[in-house]
C-alpha cells in the first residue's frame, strides 16, 4: 500500500475552507428545515381550519332551521358545541360532552370570529383552533364552536425527524466535497512554493510547474515564471556588467600606474610632462566611466523621474555651448519644443548624443528638432563621419560595445553614453533609433522620439 501523505505541509487553509464550507452549508440547511417546517405546520393548520369550518358551517345549519337536537351530534367525533346568550350548552358533539362551554367569545355584532387559544378546556390537547358562528340576534342568539388541535412545532414528527437527520448529512457530504476540492486545488500551490524555495540565485534558469488546468493557479504560476525570466535576464545582465566593469577599470588604472611609475624611476632623466600628460589622460577617461556608472546606477534606482516642462531646443543649445567641439555642431528649429520630464535626465541624453557625433564626424554635426504631429517630439543628431553598419545599429546600445572599425575615433568615450541615452528615452516613454541621413549622403542619423 502507499503512504498517506497531505497535500499540504500545513493543512491550514484546507481545514478553513473545509470547516467554513460545512458550516454554511449546515447554516443554509437549518434554514431550509425551518422555512420546510413553517410550511408544514401552515398546511396542518389550513387543512385543520377547512375540515373546522365545513362541520361549524353544518351545525349552523342545522341551528337555522330548527333541527339542532342532542341526537343529531351524537354520531359525530368532532369537538362541536353549540352555545346560547347565556352561556349555556344546548348541545354538543361526545367528544366535548361534559366539558364546560367554549372560552372565546363572540361579540354581538359578529357573525365569525376564528383563533386560536391555550385557555379552553377540550380533550386530546392543549392548545387548540377554534372557529366560532353566530346565529340570530339577542335571546335567541346562538353560537357554534368548532374545534380542532394547534398543529404545534411538528405537526409531522416523523417528517421532522427525517428531515432533521439530513441537515449534518448535508454539511458532512459539503466539508467531504470541500476537504477534496480544496486538496486538488491547493496541491499546485504547493508544489509551485515547494519549487520556488528550491531556487537560488545561482540556478535561476529554474522555473515553477504549470498546472494543465487554465485557471487561477495556473495564470499565477505562468506570472511566476515570467518574473523569473525577467529576474535571470536582470541577473545575467548584472553580472556581464559587473565584469565590463571591472574590464574598464582595470585597463586605465593600470596604464595610469605604469605611468607614474615611469615618471618617478627616472626623475632625472628629461621632461616630466609627456607622462603625467597621459596619466592625466588615463585618469580622465576613468573619471568618464565612473561618471556614466553613476548616472547609470542613478538612473536605474531612481522610479519616477522629476517631471517638468522642458524645452528641448533651449536645451540642446546649452549643451553645444557648454564647451568646445572638435566639429561644427548646427542646430536648426523652427520653433521650440516643449517635453515633460527630467531635465538633467534629457540634458544628459543629448550630451551623449552630441558627443558620440563629434567623435565620429568628420566635419559637422547637425542637430534638427522638430514636432511629429501634435503628440510626438523629434529630435534628429546626424554626423557625417564613416557611419554604423546596419547588423551593429543595435549593438551599439549595449553598454560597453564599441565596433572594431571606430575604436580609434571612440578612444575617449566609456562605452556606456548610448546604454545611458536609450534608457532615458526609454524611462520617459520615448524612442531611440539608428538611421541612414535623409539627404543618403555618408554618415549616421540618431532619431530620439518623446511623447510632448
Amino acid at each position: 500500500m502507499g503512504r498517506f501523505t497531505w497535500p499540504l505541509r500545513n493543512p491550514t487553509i484546507r481545514i478553513r475552507v473545509t470547516v467554513t464550507a460545512a458550516l454554511v452549508a449546515g447554516l443554509l440547511a437549518i434554514a431550509f428545515y425551518i422555512v420546510l417546517m413553517v410550511l408544514v405546520r401552515r398546511e396542518a393548520a389550513d387543512n385543520n381550519r377547512l375540515y373546522m369550518g365545513r362541520v361549524g358551517r353544518q351545525v349552523t345549519t342545522l341551528v337555522q332551521e330548527g333541527r339542532l337536537a342532542p341526537r343529531v351530534l351524537n354520531g359525530t367525533q368532532d369537538r362541536v358545541q353549540v352555545v346560547d346568550a347565556q352561556g349555556h350548552i344546548l348541545a354538543a358533539s361526545p367528544r366535548m360532552a361534559g366539558f364546560p362551554p367554549v372560552n372565546f367569545p363572540l361579540a354581538e355584532d359578529r357573525t365569525f370570529r376564528q383563533g386560536q387559544s391555550c385557555d379552553v378546556q377540550a380533550p386530546n390537547g392543549d392548545c387548540f383552533l377554534i372557529m366560532a358562528f353566530g346565529v340570530g340576534e339577542g335571546r335567541n342568539r346562538r353560537v357554534v364552536y368548532s374545534l380542532d388541535n394547534d398543529p404545534g412545532l411538528l405537526p409531522r414528527p416523523l417528517i421532522a425527524t427525517g428531515l432533521a437527520l439530513l441537515v449534518p448529512l448535508i454539511s458532512g457530504m459539503v466539508g467531504y466535497g470541500a476537504w477534496h476540492a480544496a486538496g486538488r486545488t491547493l496541491r499546485p500551490v504547493e508544489a509551485i512554493r515547494a519549487e520556488l524555495d528550491e531556487i537560488t540565485a545561482t540556478d535561476l534558469e529554474r522555473r515553477v510547474p504549470v498546472p494543465p488546468r487554465q485557471d487561477e493557479v495556473a495564470r499565477l504560476a505562468t506570472s511566476i515564471n515570467a518574473t523569473l525570466d525577467r529576474l535571470e535576464r536582470a541577473v545575467a545582465r548584472l553580472r556581464a556588467f559587473v565584469s565590463d566593469v571591472s574590464h574598464e577599470l582595470r585597463s586605465p588604472l593600470t596604464a595610469l600606474r605604469m605611468e607614474l611609475e615611469i615618471a618617478l624611476s627616472e626623475p632625472d632623466n628629461g621632461d616630466l610632462r609627456d607622462p603625467m600628460r597621459s596619466a592625466l589622460q588615463d585618469a580622465e577617461r576613468l573619471h568618464a566611466v565612473l561618471d556614466d556608472l553613476l548616472a547609470l546606477a542613478r538612473l536605474e534606482a531612481q522610479r519616477e523621474l522629476e517631471i517638468e516642462p522642458v524645452d528641448l531646443l533651449e536645451l540642446a543649445d546649452q549643451e553645444v555651448l557648454s564647451r568646445p567641439r572638435r566639429t561644427r555642431v548646427t542646430v536648426i528649429a523652427d520653433e521650440p519644443v516643449i517635453v515633460r520630464g527630467g531635465r538633467s535626465e534629457l540634458g544628459r541624453l543629448l550630451t551623449n548624443l552630441i558627443d558620440n557625433a563629434d567623435r565620429h564626424a568628420e566635419s559637422a554635426v547637425t542637430i534638427v528638432l522638430r514636432t511629429d504631429g501634435p503628440d510626438t517630439a523629434v529630435v534628429e543628431v546626424s554626423d557625417d563621419g564613416p557611419g554604423i553598419a546596419p547588423e551593429d545599429r543595435e549593438r551599439v546600445f549595449e553598454r560597453f560595445t564599441r565596433l572594431s572599425n571606430g575604436l580609434h575615433r571612440d578612444a575617449g568615450g566609456t562605452g556606456l553614453g548610448l546604454a545611458i541615452s536609450r534608457d532615458i528615452a526609454d524611462a520617459h516613454h520615448g524612442t531611440l533609433t539608428i538611421t541612414d541621413r535623409a539627404d543618403a549622403t555618408p554618415g549616421i542619423r540618431f532619431i530620439l522620439r518623446l511623447p510632448r
